[in-house]
């Protein structure tokens, strides 16, 4: 059966209302990214912090899955092999359109981690500055998200994936955060065959063997109908 790594980046969130990095009036615009997304930015100014992941969540919850979402959950559900989604994105979106099993490689706004024992728990829906530990109750609660400067979740799993993918393909990514912007390379020694769907060529496009180039929610769902239609 032929397995599907399937790699997933703001451009898939951007038509469900959530702003990537590039955008000029989104959130992101409003903060450097120093002063709110690494390790550093949460022990220099936590309230800061956490007022930023507080905007996040909020814009987070309201939002919902777009076609692109559904159909990636759709070749999941109707695929006969393996298709696994991974995420630089910390939003549920793919979960709210049907995907199961997702890996958040950069973790998800919904949790909270304790900095001081390492235990995760739901997040509330505004966090506050010295946000207690349920576990150890340490004044230590931050978003469960990977900031710059730390290592992203599940590596180990992802890379076996890679290892073992038929089809990649990378869907909303600019190529330019690592390491998700080897994967293609890592597919690509695997053997595998190689597809970027994107609104624009990514930074590393040409190390793909196809390219769709288009809104998300319209070259998605066209690509699963395209894979579907073979099995």
């Amino acid at each position: 059966m032929t397995k599907i790594v399937i790699l997933t980046g703001a451009g898939i969130s951007a038509e469900s209302g959530l702003g990537t990095f590039r955008d000029d009036d989104g959130l992101w615009a409003k903060y450097r990214i120093e002063d709110v997304a690494t390790p550093e930015a949460f022990a220099r100014n936590p309230e800061l912090v956490q007022d930023f992941y507080n905007q996040r969540r909020a814009n987070a919850a309201d939002a919902k899955p777009n076609a692109a979402h559904i159909a990636l959950a759709r070749l999941q559900q109707n695929w006969p092999g393996e298709v696994v989604i991974v995420t630089q994105n910390v939003d549920a979106l793919h979960e709210a359109g049907g995907a199961v099993d997702v890996l958040h490689m950069h973790g998800e706004l919904a949790q909270a981690l304790c900095a001081a024992c390492g235990h995760r728990w739901p997040a509330p829906e505004v966090m506050q500055t010295n946000e207690p530990c349920p576990a150890c109750q340490a004044p230590s609660g931050r978003p469960d998200v990977v900031w710059f400067g730390e290592i992203p979740y599940h590596m180990a799993r992802i890379y076996e994936h890679l290892a073992e993918a038929e089809i990649f393909a990378s869907i909303g990514t600019s190529g330019q955060v690592y390491p998700a912007a080897a994967f293609v390379s890592e597919a690509n020694a695997a053997g595998a065959t190689s597809i970027e769907l994107n609104l624009e060529p990514s930074d590393i496009s040409r190390q793909f063997a196809e390219r769709r180039l288009g809104r998300a929610s319209q070259i998605v769902p066209i690509w699963v109908e395209d894979l579907l239609a073979g099995v």
